[in-house]
């Protein structure tokens, strides 16, 4: 059998899904052709758009993360900054969820101590992320810090309102995360939907919405996927990972991701998809093929 027709039959494997846990670590050096990146492209079934998250495959570099992803229909790179856009660029590949503009996870808009540095780093960032031609920067609430949940909101709304005008202007989306406060970020205010939602219901802007990161809502809240179905209209971009350990999104945890991604679908969603799991798998690119098959639905 000839050397091409044994990588067009493993790639025909993956595709179909029935190869995935056993699909060769050397994947990446088959030396795929142009028409087989596309073939494997194409056979996504289109209904969602995938993204990755980079700090979770910080181990390749982002000249390599980016060749690598390609090849297994993903489009865009989560929570990419300004440096490294021009290397996206040459890939045909977008920030689906830019970064940069923000202090760190605890100091946020509920705080009024940050306004000022906010404030500043989001105008200079916003017309940046316009000209690069991307659509969505992330925000954060930041601790809760013995504030109400009125106190959060306020504070919130003051911040964000001298920010949105400008975010419309320059049609991008400041997309605040939902996290958990029970296990990875003690003391986060944004970490129900329901605070999300009133918040962005007081900002009343197509310009502001939400980071539903399912991982972190199956933890603090539950009821994934009628919140979703709920709250669909404020929510701007998702990220995934398996509950618990924030590891694979496969057999190996609760979730039904397959049911979850359905649900979405249902919805009319044209946002992304970003896979923000930590992989255990020592071959980190065969996990994440993996789940881009999970919840190509």
């Amino acid at each position: 059998m000839s050397t091409n027709l044994n990588r067009r039959s493993v790639i025909k494997g993956i595709l179909a899904g029935t190869a995935v846990l056993g699909f060769p670590s050397g994947f990446s050096a088959l030396a795929i052709t142009k028409e087989e990146e596309t073939m494997i492209s194409h056979f996504l079934k289109g209904k969602l758009n995938h993204s990755v998250a980079r700090w979770c495959f910080n181990d390749f570099d982002i000249e390599t993360l980016c060749v690598e992803v390609k090849k297994m229909g993903i489009t865009g790179i989560d929570l990419v900054g300004p440096k490294d856009w021009p290397i996206l660029k040459k890939h045909g590949l977008i920030s689906t969820m830019c970064n940069g503009a923000e202090i760190n996870l605890v100091d946020g808009f509920n705080d009024l101590q940050f306004h000022e540095t906010l404030i500043k780093n989001y105008t200079e960032m916003i017309p940046l992320v316009a000209e690069a031609g991307y659509k969505n920067l992330i925000c954060f609430s930041g601790s809760r810090r013995g504030k109400t949940d009125e106190e959060g909101w306020q504070n919130c709304i003051i911040g964000l309102q001298a920010l949105v005008p400008l975010a419309e202007k320059y049609n991008v989306t400041l997309v605040m995360e939902l996290l958990n406060s029970k296990i990875d970020h003690h003391d986060y205010q944004c970490d129900r939907t329901s605070w999300g939602v009133e918040l962005a219901k007081r900002l009343n802007s197509e310009n502001f919405k939400l980071l539903y990161d399912i991982y972190h809502m199956q933890i603090d809240e539950g009821d994934v996927i009628r919140n979703i179905t709920d709250n669909y209209q404020y929510i701007a971009h998702f990220h995934t990972a398996g509950v618990p350990g924030r590891h694979e999104i496969d057999e190996t945890q609760e979730l039904n991701y397959v049911a979850i991604m359905k649900a979405i679908a249902a919805t009319g969603f044209k946002g992304f998809i970003g896979q923000e799991f930590i992989p255990k798998n020592a071959n980190k690119l065969e996990s994440l093929k993996k789940a881009i098959l999970i919840c190509d639905i």
